[in-house]
């Protein structure tokens, strides 16, 4: 058993993929980060990496939306310089490249990159757009950005942010965000920037439905224009809402091990992505935050294969729905889709449960 385990594992990190939902603040190697911390002499733990790890990574946290989010809190202090952020943003595509990842839509808060040094968010913008052009021409992977604002940043800071992306739009900036803490601060402030978002073209996601209720996702579809939700596990405790989704063919970047790290589930046997695939919903497997949560998306389909046990055609069904819902111009997205259509075997040998839940998509 321990060497088909192995076997599969090897299978699904073999396996192209795409990966909708990862944020750059989140997605950064702990031994640049240690060397960074001594470099700069940052008031954190700099002996070692074990030392360093608890500030950045979730070890024996509470599994709370508040103690996954003081990770970034100490992460922002990282962005020393603008060869430091390029080594970041290089190395975090590096990464998702050696895990097979073929798309990648990375976001990033151009707020978080300068408020430490106060380097202009412009500038912090374009370092990002840089270091990704570099990337790509590197590495076997195409990389769309997104630019998140922050609900509890004041609204003047999120237009700035805002049109920073609107400018830059169709120049690496493929999307906007909106993401941070949903219970204690509503969605609505930011329905003109949004509005402005959907006039430019750009693709609109919403992190909703995953620390509050469902009544998140039908404000980020109805207020915010939503294109795909962000996590948006919870739609499923509305049957108005849920009927919304499936009539709007909205997506969802779901993401099983934040999932269980900040609370939403208590166990992933229990994760509701089984659920949403039963009713039809667009459901797609992505990191959110591979370094904090110390994952790679390999390690995601691997969960979804074992424990969710929803076996490789629902698996392959899924990442053809990130092709579908990816951040492209419709004839740039096509190809995207016939590319993976012809890299995704038909089938795979897995030891999950051979049956699969029904996918009606509708």
């Amino acid at each position: 058993m321990k060497e088909k385990r192995e076997q599969t594992v090897a299978d699904l990190k073999s396996l192209p993929k795409i990966d909708l939902h990862r944020h750059l603040e989140g997605s950064l190697r702990l031994e640049t980060l240690l060397a960074i911390a001594r470099k700069y002499r940052l008031n954190v733990p700099t002996q070692d990496l074990d030392a360093l790890r608890p500030f950045v990574q979730v070890i024996n946290d509470p599994p709370t939306h508040e103690a996954f989010l003081g990770k970034f809190e100490v992460l922002r202090h990282f962005y020393r310089s603008p060869e430091m952020i390029h080594r970041l943003v290089y190395e975090s595509i590096a990464d998702a490249a050696a895990d097979n990842i073929k798309y990648l839509e990375l976001r990033f808060s151009p707020q978080a990159l300068s408020r430490v040094r106060g380097f202009s968010m412009a500038d912090a913008a374009d370092w990002v757009i840089e270091s990704v052009r570099q990337a790509e021409a590197d590495f076997d992977i195409q990389v769309g950005l997104i630019v998140t604002l922050v609900r509890h940043d004041p609204l003047p800071q999120a237009r700035q942010v805002a049109e920073i992306a609107f400018e830059r739009f169709g120049k690496g900036i493929v999307g906007l965000d909106l993401a941070g803490d949903e219970v204690k601060f509503p969605s609505r402030p930011f329905t003109p920037l949004f509005k402005e978002a959907k006039e430019v073209g750009m693709g609109i996601t919403v992190h909703a439905g995953e620390w509050a209720s469902a009544f998140g996702v039908r404000e980020a579809i109805l207020d915010l224009f939503a294109d795909r939700i962000g996590h948006g596990v919870r739609t499923l405790e509305n049957s108005e809402i849920l009927q919304l989704v499936r009539d709007r063919q909205t997506a969802f970047e779901v993401c099983l091990t934040s999932n269980l790290q900040t609370g939403v589930v208590h166990e992933m046997d229990h994760h509701p992505l089984v659920d949403m695939l039963d009713v039809g919903l667009l459901a797609t497997i992505n990191t959110d935050d591979p370094s904090i949560s110390n994952c790679t998306l390999t390690d995601e389909y691997e969960i979804a294969l074992h424990q969710l046990k929803i076996g490789y055609p629902a698996l392959r069904h899924m990442i053809m729905n990130a092709a579908n819902s990816a951040f492209l111009p419709p004839a740039k997205r096509q190809i995207l889709v016939e590319k993976f259509e012809g890299l995704l075997p038909e089938t795979m040998s897995v030891d999950g449960r051979s049956s699969q839940p029904s996918l009606n998509a509708s």
